[in-house]
């Protein structure tokens, strides 16, 4: 490997130690529902954002508030000389996809059937360090 790349490695490497990721696959709720309350707290300070997610009364909130409660856990585990109250932890980056739908047939008029599509989606959570 050259030097260059070789340092860029190393960067990269270091970068990846202060910021923790967490997961959620197959959420049984639209995409576009769940956008709504996570672009409440993207970029937010993660205190301040697990207080949003708290008092949002929307359902997919509570989904996002355990995620990102599991994502200050993965954190944690991979700092483990730092505790949460001396860093300044931020959502660095929430991504909501789309995920695998469930077709459904509903009964309509004149004997036809109209197809109903249920949404699910999937989550990454990027938690780090203020730089």
């Amino acid at each position: 490997m050259g030097a260059r790349k070789q340092l860029r490695a190393k960067q990269l490497k270091a970068e990846k130690a202060t910021t923790a990721i967490a997961r959620l696959n197959d959420s049984p709720i639209a995409p576009r529902k769940m956008r709504l309350v996570a672009d409440l707290v993207r970029g937010v300070e993660v205190n301040k954002a697990l207080n949003i997610l708290q008092h949002n009364s929307k359902a997919a909130s509570v989904s996002l508030e355990k995620l990102l409660r599991s994502a200050i856990a993965n954190w944690e585990q991979k700092n483990e000389g730092k505790s949460i109250e001396e860093e300044t932890l931020i959502v660095r980056s929430i991504e909501v996809n789309g995920g695998p739908m469930l077709k459904r047939i509903q009964a309509a008029p004149q004997g036809r059937a109209h197809r109903i599509r249920k949404r699910s989606n999937h989550v990454t959570i990027i938690v780090d360090g203020v730089k």
